[in-house]
């Protein structure tokens, strides 16, 4: 394992750690006061007007010991607390998952056009949603609707079919017949999906509702829905960033380092499926957050995954929660679907990204 270069200091400037050290802490600090500005913008910016200051001084009178009156009535807390906290902190979780499994695929793959949508999770959510909205509308399982459950199962079972698909042509070892496998799959379920739509016509506009995406919500449970997933797959992923560069020196290489390539691929995959299938069950097709954040990280400079990761999770999870707030503020009272914001800034941010990069294919 090599380490970075320890240059000389001054004796003004006794920094103990080396350069490479300290500036990804400087990039992991400013990542959080990014995400954190970002945050305190959704809560406080909305269509009712709710005073800043007023909402501080309703957290700290939450604190235990300080005996602060809150300014807030009833209602203006209910606003802060049950609508636009919760709504900003699933568009955060929705944001920094999509780009973190983005930057995963990027790197399993070993190309940087991948993302989270790469084996088919889209078409097997869109599906999986569409049966639920045309057949089983008024479904529930353990508390949970129909159409999150039905997109999250379509998701995976989506992923699991495009992964036995390549296996069964490349035996697992080879990316490019797992992508592969993911496109046929994704063309046989769009094309079950596209059926249903036509017999179903009375439905397109909440089916075309949900693939534009919303993280809007009406209190807690979507975010309690989607959390235990979301972080086991953060979890999963960000313990296997130093692998995902030994990847990168591509399977041969890999192995000959001790590396199970075939192994961690399969993790990997699997835990990219559940976090990007939870994403999408619970606010619909959102694109571009997975594809130019970590594009955006790279242009920073940094290619370790050990670097990547982390600070494609915290900018992913600032940049829907930005773009979630012009969804909800450009046109209000009314609401842009988020995916259309993200698609707005998405794709000339990364048509610039393609010309100020080397992009290896």
């Amino acid at each position: 394992m090599t380490t970075a270069p320890v240059h000389e200091f001054t004796d003004a400037d006794p920094v103990v750690l080396p350069r490479g050290r300290a500036r990804d802490a400087m990039w992991l600090a400013a990542a959080a006061i990014i995400l954190a500005l970002s945050l305190l913008a959704g809560l406080f910016i909305g269509d009712v007007s709710v005073p800043p200051q007023d909402i501080l001084l309703d957290v700290l009178s939450r604190a235990p010991l300080l005996h602060i009156h809150s300014p807030l009535s009833a209602v203006d807390s209910a606003i802060v607390w049950q609508l636009r906290l919760p709504r900003v902190v699933l568009a955060a979780l929705v944001g920094g998952t999509l780009a973190l499994c983005g930057a995963a695929y990027q790197g399993i793959f070993r190309n940087p056009l991948a993302d989270p949508y790469l084996l088919g999770v889209a078409a097997g959510a869109g599906l999986g949603a569409t049966i639920a909205i045309v057949e089983v509308v008024n479904l529930t399982v353990l508390g949970v609707h129909a159409l999150p459950l039905f997109a999250f199962c379509g998701a995976l079972i989506a992923v699991g079919l495009a992964y036995g698909v390549g296996r069964s042509v490349g035996a697992g070892r080879s990316s490019t017949t797992l992508i592969l496998g993911g496109v046929a799959v994704a063309a046989f379920l769009t094309a079950i999906q596209t059926f249903l739509q036509q017999r179903h016509t009375d439905q397109l506009a909440v089916i075309y509702n949900w693939i534009l995406g919303s993280v809007a919500t009406v209190g807690w449970s979507q975010v309690l829905t989607m959390l235990p997933y979301a972080l086991v797959a953060m979890v999963v992923i960000l313990i296997h960033g130093r692998l995902l560069d030994v990847m990168g020196l591509g399977d041969d290489a890999a192995r000959g380092l001790g590396v199970r390539t075939g192994q961690v691929r399969l993790v990997v995959i699997g835990a990219v499926t559940i976090g990007t299938a939870a994403a999408v069950a619970v606010s619909g097709l959102i694109g571009f957050v997975g594809l130019i954040v970590p594009h955006f990280v790279r242009l920073l400079g940094i290619r370790s995954h050990r670097m990547l990761l982390p600070l494609s999770l915290m900018l992913g999870a600032a940049f829907l929660v930005l773009c979630d707030l012009l969804a909800r503020t450009v046109v209000s009272p009314s609401e842009l679907p988020i995916g259309v914001v993200t698609a707005i800034i998405g794709a000339p941010a990364f048509a610039v990204v393609l010309r100020t990069s080397r992009v290896h294919g």
